[in-house]
C-alpha cells in the first residue's frame, strides 16, 4: 500500500513538473474541439500540428509580442480570438493591434526609415513586395526558413498550398512575405433585377443585345445608363446603375493603383503583373530589376491613352450613373452602401465585403431575401478596350505577414510562430468561414465551402476557378510603394474636383513618379540603397517613338467603345466548374 502511495506521489510530482506542457496540450485539444472546426485536417492531424507549436514555442514561453494589421473581419477574428488561443497553447502573448490601411503603411515606413522596432511583425499588403525585396530590410523568408528560423518553421506549413505565393516573391525568386488573407476586386450585380423578363426585354430593345454579365466596359456603361436613366425606379426606390467613390483621400489613390489602369488595358501581358509595363504604368524591362520610367516619354504608360481613358471613364461614370453621395464617399463608405439595395451593379467591388453583404435583412441588408439567400452575384471584371489576352484583369489584395530585419531575433521567431499559427491548416478553414478571405487552395476546396457556396454569391466558385490567377496585387515593378502611392490620390482628386482634365492629371502623375524615382536612383547609385535594383530612368524621347512600339504604352484607339458584350451568369459558372 505504501509503495503504491509513493508511486502515485511520484507520478503527481512528474505531472506537476511538466504541468505547463500538459496544460498546453489540453488547451490545444479544447480549442480544436470548440473552435477550430471545420478543418482540412483530421483531429489527430490537428493535435500533431499543435504539438509542434507547443514544442517550438517552449523557449519563448511568457514572451509578449506586438503585431499590426489593418481592420477587416479576418484580422478582428485573429486579434480577438486567435491571440487568446495562441497564448493558451504556446504561452506567448500577442498584442494584435488593428489600424486603418494607411496607418499600417505609415508604421511600416517609419520602422524602415528609423530602424526602431515598432512592431514584431506586420500584416502588410504584398503591394510592397517591390519595396521589401529591394530595401533588404524585410526578412528574406526563404533564407530564414532554411537558416536562422529553421527551428521555428512549421514542417507542415505547405507553401504550395498558398494561392498567393507568387505575389509575395521578389524578383530574385525568394519569398519575403507569407499571405494571411486575400480578396479580389470583382464585378457585383443584382441578379434578381437582371433576371426580370421585363427589364431584359427593355434592355434588348434599347441596346440590341442581351442584358447579362458585362464582358467589356462598353456593356458595363450601357447597363449603368440603362438602370440610371431608363429604369430609374424599382419597387418605389430610386435606383442607379453604378457605384464608386470619389472622396479626396488616400483611398482614392488605392482605387486606381489597385489595377484600374490594367483593367482598361494600359499595361502589358504577363502574370502576376505586366512586363515590361505593369498596371501602374511603370516600365521595367525583361531581365532587369531596374524600373526605367512611368511617363510615355520614358517608355512607361502612366499618362498614355489607355490610362487617360481609364481615369476619364471613372470620372464620367461617377458623375453620370452613381448615387449623388458617391462622389463624397471613401472606400469604407462606398462598398457597404450597396446593402441599401438601390444599385444595380459595381465594376470595382471587393470580395472582402462578402461577409457584410450576406448579413440578414434584420441587419438592414436589402440585398438578401427573407431566407438569407443573396439577390446578387459576383463575376469577373469587365475588360476595357485596350485589354489583351494574357493581361491581368483585376486586383487581389494579399495582406501578408512581414518581419523587418530591425526586429530582434527572439521576437521575430515568436512572431513567425504566430504568423504560421493563424495561417495553419488547423486554423485556416474556420478563419476563412469567418472572414471569407481565402489563402489556401485546400481550404477553398473543403466540403464545408461546397455546402456554403450557394449563400456566398459566387465567391467559392471564383476561387476554385482557373480565372483567379488573373487578379493580382501590385508587383515588383513598383520600387517603393509608400513613396509612389501617396502621389496618386492628389492627382486623381483634381480630376473629380474638375481642376484638371484626365490627361493633365495623368501627365502630372507620371512626371511626379519619375521625379521620385530619379531621387531614388541618385540615392541608390551613391549608397546601394536598393541592392542594385533601384530605378535607372530612360532618357526622354518623343512619346510617338514609344507609342509606335509593340505593347505598352499603347496608341489611342480610334474607337474606344466597341459593341457591348455580355454573358449569361449560369454559363460563366458552368465554365468555371469545368475548369475552363
Amino acid at each position: 500500500m505504501k509503495a503504491r502511495l509513493l508511486g502515485a506521489a511520484a507520478a503527481i510530482a512528474v505531472i506537476a513538473a511538466s504541468g505547463h506542457a500538459w496544460a498546453d496540450m489540453a488547451a490545444a485539444e479544447r480549442w480544436i474541439d470548440d473552435e477550430f472546426q471545420p478543418s482540412v485536417l483530421s483531429r489527430d492531424e490537428q493535435i500533431e500540428e499543435m504539438q509542434w507549436f507547443i514544442d517550438a514555442a517552449a523557449p519563448f514561453d511568457g514572451m509578449e509580442i506586438n503585431v499590426l494589421s489593418e481592420t477587416i473581419p479576418t484580422h478582428t477574428y485573429e486579434s480577438e480570438v486567435l491571440t487568446q488561443a495562441f497564448e493558451e497553447i504556446t504561452g506567448i502573448k500577442v498584442n494584435h493591434q488593428l489600424l486603418g490601411e494607411g496607418e499600417v503603411v505609415q508604421a511600416v515606413q517609419t520602422q524602415l526609415q528609423t530602424g526602431r522596432n515598432l512592431y514584431d511583425a506586420y500584416v502588410n499588403d504584398s503591394d510592397l513586395i517591390g519595396t521589401h525585396s529591394r530595401l533588404q530590410q524585410a526578412v528574406n523568408l526563404s533564407e530564414w526558413m532554411d537558416g536562422e528560423g529553421a527551428d521555428v518553421t512549421n514542417p507542415a506549413l505547405d507553401l504550395e498550398d498558398f494561392i498567393g505565393i507568387s505575389f509575395t516573391t521578389g524578383p530574385d525568386g525568394d519569398l519575403y512575405q507569407l499571405p494571411d488573407q486575400q480578396f479580389a476586386n470583382l464585378y457585383w450585380f443584382r441578379k434578381d433585377w437582371f433576371d426580370r423578363e421585363d427589364l431584359q426585354a427593355q434592355f434588348k430593345e434599347i441596346y440590341g443585345y442581351d442584358l447579362g454579365v458585362p464582358v467589356n466596359w462598353s456593356a458595363y456603361e450601357d447597363i449603368a445608363e440603362f438602370f440610371s436613366v431608363h429604369v430609374q425606379e424599382i419597387d418605389g426606390v430610386r435606383i442607379y446603375g453604378h457605384m464608386d467613390y470619389g472622396k479626396r483621400a488616400p483611398d482614392l489613390g488605392w482605387r486606381m493603383t489597385d489595377a484600374w489602369l490594367s483593367m482598361a488595358g494600359a499595361g502589358d501581358q504577363g502574370l502576376p503583373n505586366g512586363r515590361p509595363v505593369d498596371e501602374w504604368g511603370i516600365r521595367m524591362d525583361e531581365g532587369s530589376c531596374n524600373p526605367v520610367g512611368a511617363s510615355v516619354s520614358r517608355g512607361g504608360a502612366a499618362n498614355g491613352p489607355a490610362a487617360v481613358y481609364a481615369i476619364r471613364k471613372w470620372d464620367e461614370w461617377l458623375r453620370q450613373y452613381a448615387p449623388p453621395a458617391a462622389a463624397s464617399y471613401d472606400f469604407y463608405q462606398s462598398l457597404p452602401a450597396l446593402a441599401q439595395g438601390n444599385v444595380a451593379q459595381q465594376i470595382f467591388w471587393y470580395t472582402a465585403f462578402t461577409a457584410s453583404m450576406v448579413a440578414p435583412q434584420s441587419d438592414g441588408n436589402n440585398t438578401v431575401d427573407a431566407d438569407g439567400n443573396p439577390l446578387w452575384r459576383m463575376a469577373p471584371s469587365p475588360k476595357g478596350p485596350y485589354w489583351e489576352e494574357g493581361m491581368k484583369l483585376g486586383y487581389q489584395d494579399a495582406g501578408s505577414w512581414t518581419i523587418l530585419t530591425s526586429t530582434p531575433t527572439d521576437r521575430a521567431k515568436a512572431a513567425w510562430l504566430y504568423a504560421q499559427f493563424v495561417t495553419s491548416k488547423t486554423v485556416d478553414t474556420k478563419k476563412s468561414h469567418v472572414g471569407l478571405t481565402f489563402i489556401r487552395d485546400s481550404t477553398v476546396r473543403h466540403e464545408s465551402f461546397t455546402e456554403r457556396a450557394p449563400k456566398l454569391g459566387g465567391l467559392v466558385e471564383f476561387y476554385r476557378s482557373p480565372d483567379r490567377v488573373l487578379w493580382s496585387p501590385t508587383g515588383v515593378n513598383v520600387p517603393d510603394y509608400p513613396k509612389l502611392a501617396q502621389i496618386w490620390w492628389q492627382q486623381i482628386g483634381d480630376v473629380n474636383a474638375g481642376t484638371f482634365t484626365p490627361q493633365e492629371a495623368m501627365d502630372r502623375l507620371a512626371e511626379e513618379m519619375d521625379l521620385v524615382m530619379a531621387r531614388m536612383q541618385a540615392a541608390d547609385e551613391g549608397a546601394d540603397v536598393y541592392g542594385g535594383c533601384g530605378p535607372r530612368l530612360n532618357e526622354e524621347q518623343d512619346p510617338e517613338y514609344w507609342l509606335s512600339q509593340p505593347g505598352a504604352p499603347k496608341a489611342k484607339l480610334e474607337n474606344e467603345k466597341p459593341q457591348g458584350e455580355t454573358v449569361v451568369y449560369e454559363d460563366l459558372v458552368q465554365r468555371w466548374q469545368e475548369g475552363n
